[in-house]
């Protein structure tokens, strides 16, 4: 995870696009989106297009960085899938066209903190047995939303007890909240206000993973899902 450090382009790198307050979204009519949702979104807040052009950023950053060597991507499931195999593809094709080559292998772990749209305390780890293969690896963790940061402390807390060699955080999104434990991704996607979205493989109690773009849940769309 990031620290404090003296270079001022490592700590901009860090900070990824920065989404303002106001920033009111797209209107939804302006992109497609899947029907079923029409009543259900309030707008898009990041188009998919924005989202692949930052995450091929992420991936230089990645190869600047730690290029030449040989990598465990660790996935963070179920929200992290779509980032994840977006990010890994970039990399091999800058592996395959570059000077710099990154040899890598995937493996996943599942983490479940939420119910509804509030972060619980019940966090589980789901496949953490299997991360023995980790001692003594260049880790990347790679995670779709980071909110109080509490749950990824827990988690590189875990992770480093298996004793990796590095552990460097890539997060698509780091959200403002007034609780943040101040534990940041190490690459960043965008920085965003305190609103629950979904899509791009982020959920709202399973649904609105079959959305391309990053869009804002409607009051009625939590009720709508509410379990």
């Amino acid at each position: 995870m990031a620290e404090p450090s003296g270079s001022s382009k490592a700590a901009d790198r860090r900070g990824g696009i920065v989404i303002p307050d106001d920033w009111p979204g797209y209107r939804l009519d302006l992109f497609t989106y899947p029907a079923h949702y029409s009543e259900d979104l309030d707008c898009v807040y990041i188009p998919h297009g924005v989202i692949m052009d930052r995450t091929e950023r992420l991936a230089r950053n990645i190869m600047d960085d730690l290029g030449d060597h040989d990598i465990v991507v660790l996935c963070v499931l179920k929200g992290g899938y779509q980032f994840c195999a977006d990010l890994v593809e970039r990399i091999k094709v800058l592996s395959c066209n570059s000077s710099k080559s990154l040899l890598m292998r995937v493996d996943f772990i599942r983490l479940k903190s939420y119910l509804n749209d509030q972060s619980t305390q019940d966090l589980q780890i789901i496949g953490a047995e299997s991360l023995s293969v980790l001692s003594g690896k260049n880790v990347l963790i790679v995670e779709a939303i980071v909110d109080t940061g509490l749950t990824m402390k827990t988690l590189l807390t875990h992770v480093r007890s298996f004793r990796p060699n590095i552990i460097r955080v890539a997060g698509l999104l780091v959200k403002r909240v007034p609780n943040s434990s101040g534990c940041l991704p190490d690459y960043v996607g965008f920085e965003i206000p305190n609103r629950f979205v979904v899509g791009y493989a982020l959920d709202y109690n399973e649904y609105f993973r079959d959305l391309n773009h990053i869009c804002v849940i409607s009051e009625s769309g939590k009720q709508k899902y509410k379990v």
